[in-house]
């Protein structure tokens, strides 16, 4: 009786978590409504997968196949409870679920970056037991001068500083790289849905305030062509199926039938003396079972639709500009292989389509036909759920951002209106709207 009596001192002080902080760390987890009972099996099938442990060769373990050189043991590390990753504290803390893409000037044979001869498409940090991992990134924060906004609020923006420490393969040279967190994994099924017809009629649309937005054509592993991307920071990506595929060998070291060779580059030794798994070491039954489940995870409801100030807000986002690329409606098309991303209205507060957003956010990194200062606008819906489900905080490709004012204050080019916009408005007005934001 004395521990039930604490226990709900404790909760109503806000101490212990309600059944509906629970519901909350679960919103990115949830399947879309009308799932059959028939394919709830390849749901969680799917979803144990993502979550599993992958073992090293060789291993009488169906989850066999790691490395030999990667990054995390599992997908769901860097895509906790399938929301935001984040990015170190400092140089002295480890890329939990964090990644340095890395390429050198020109292109691949199949147009998209040119990897590095040592170091390859992005650097792993681990290796298996034999094969030295490539080394780390050290990533350590620099202040920038504070931004001043209307009212006297003054804002101190951050940026990265990556310093290649502890490399095994010799001195890594002039290389181009971009630090990215992993990126929410829920509604890629509807983005997948939106149309092609679609995406290329945003794309040729006039907008307002120096808006542009175009379409990144990016390698079909499958097709064999080029075709028009919309997935990855950089809409780098053609379908979810190749996402995944490229994010299991270079993640963690995992060969597909798309991705057939493990990512050893020639000057690594043990690396390619390793064994494997299998030709290929992930079946396309485990590939479908992955993709079904990714494809089939609902976008979190908005919540407090209702609330005065987040409509307030509402209108303040489109006022300022926000919504010329975070486009709340779309509507998805025939979707054949996953009947419930078909043919809806969705509300996911983007375009899907790539813009240069200035000097301050570029990497500098081309990558197809996106240059180093072009990002495809990310999907706003749930982001307003990331301090509860993630227990953090960052934003933007590389986590700079420790809230969503700083966020909003590091977009330029294409966005340099709306930013400046914002930067003017009333104090009032940017609590509206990022009232608003913290809805979605």
């Amino acid at each position: 009786m004395r521990c039930q009596l604490l226990a709900a001192l404790l909760l109503l002080a806000g101490i212990l978590p309600t059944q509906a902080d629970d519901a909350l760390r679960e919103a990115y987890t949830q399947p879309l409504p009308g799932l059959a009972d028939t394919d709830r099996e390849a749901f969680f099938r799917g979803r144990s997968l993502f979550r599993q442990s992958w073992v090293v060769a060789p291993a009488e373990d169906s989850a066999a196949g790691l490395g030999p050189l990667y990054n995390r043991l599992a997908c769901i590390s860097c895509h906790q409870k399938n929301g935001r990753g984040r990015s170190p504290d400092g140089p002295d803390e480890r890329m939990l679920s964090m990644l340095v893409r890395l390429s050198v000037p020109g292109k691949a044979a199949d147009g998209g970056p040119k990897a590095h001869p040592a170091y390859g498409g992005q650097l792993n940090e681990e290796g298996i037991a034999g094969v030295p991992g490539e080394g780390r990134a050290a990533l350590s924060w620099i202040e920038t001068k504070p931004v001043t906004l209307a009212g006297g609020e003054k804002v101190s923006l951050r940026r990265p500083r990556i310093d290649f420490v502890d490399l095994a393969y010799g001195p890594i040279g002039k290389v181009l790289f971009s630090p990215r967190i992993g990126q929410p994994v829920y509604g890629l099924g509807l983005l997948e849905a939106v149309p092609e017809k679609t995406l290329v009629a945003m794309a040729a649309e006039a907008k307002a305030d120096g808006v542009r937005g175009r379409l990144n054509r990016v390698w079909d592993a499958a097709a064999k062509q080029t075709v028009v991307g919309r997935f990855g920071f950089k809409s780098n990506q053609p379908n979810l199926r190749q996402q995944i595929a490229g994010a299991m060998v270079g993640d963690l070291g995992i060969t597909t039938t798309l991705f057939p060779d493990e990512n050893c580059t020639p000057v690594q030794k043990a690396c390619q003396k390793a064994p494997s798994a299998g030709h290929p070491e992930m079946s396309n039954s485990d590939l479908d079972a992955i993709e079904f489940y990714l494809a089939n995870i609902a976008a979190p409801p908005r919540r407090k639709a209702d609330d005065p100030q987040v409509r307030a807000g509402e209108r303040q986002f489109a006022s300022l500009g926000c919504a010329s690329c975070h486009r709340h409606e779309l509507q998805t098309g025939p979707s054949p292989r996953f009947p419930l991303t078909a043919n809806r209205q969705i509300a996911p507060y983007t375009d899907l389509l790539i813009h240069d957003m200035g000097k301050g956010l570029a990497d500098d990194r081309p990558n197809f036909q996106a240059n180093g200062r072009e990002w495809r606008t990310p999907p706003l819906w749930g982001i307003g759920l990331v301090p509860q489900v993630n227990e953090h905080s960052q934003y933007l490709h590389d986590g700079r951002a420790r809230n969503l004012q700083e966020a909003i204050l590091w977009h330029g080019g294409e966005a340099r209106t709306a930013r400046q916009r914002y930067v003017a408005a009333p104090p009032a007005a940017r609590r509206e709207l990022l009232a608003f934001l913290e809805s979605l």
